[in-house]
């Protein structure tokens, strides 16, 4: 049991049947009456995000969440298709349970991290680090800058746009932070 007490951010508790994600929470000790604790949390099925005031010291169950690594193999009919890669078992997802890794890190035979609540799969995070080929980028001049440091947009093979070192060309490989979306390093 998780106890209101026991909130941090990051923090998964089920609430209604659901797996919720702490946000951010504030105890609050009024003058008059008993202490509370206003707590924003995210579903972690639909990502939509709510408010909610519990009293001190209320329980929680513990959603029972489990992580699996899986390999994306292809994409087929609006269903995408992924591998667990140690009982070889398929599973698909459509469009709306991939919205955070669609358009900018699906990429055949990467591996990701599947999210799995009360044995059903409910998202897909990508690794935390990709390396990612350039597809489009112009060409870096000398001079552009007086400062040093400049940096130009180049387009990456999943389709996503970021900025990157002007030395940095087409066809090169570099290595993307997925949680802020920014370039570390050229490979």
């Amino acid at each position: 049991m998780i106890s209101t007490s026991d909130f941090k951010k990051g923090v998964k508790i089920l609430f209604r049947d659901e797996p919720y994600m702490v946000l951010s929470f504030t105890h609050v000790k009024p003058g008059k009456g008993g202490a509370f604790v206003r707590t924003k949390m995210k579903n972690m099925i639909t990502g939509l995000i709510r408010e909610e005031t519990f009293r001190s010291g209320e329980k929680f169950k513990d959603p029972d969440l489990e992580y699996k690594d899986m390999q994306y193999l292809y994409e087929d009919n609006g269903l995408y298709n992924f591998m667990d890669q140690d009982t070889y078992d398929q599973v698909a997802f459509n469009k709306e349970q991939l919205d955070e890794v669609l358009n900018k890190y699906l990429k055949e035979q990467e591996a990701y991290s599947i999210l799995y609540f009360q044995g059903k799969p409910i998202r897909v995070s990508p690794p935390m680090f990709m390396n990612l080929t350039v597809t489009q980028t112009q060409p870096g001049v000398r001079g552009d800058t007086a400062q040093g440091g400049a940096t130009k947009p180049a387009t990456l093979e999943t389709g996503l746009v970021l900025s990157v070192p002007l030395f940095v060309e087409e066809g090169q490989a570099v290595k993307v932070d997925t949680r802020d979306d920014k370039y570390i390093e050229r490979v």
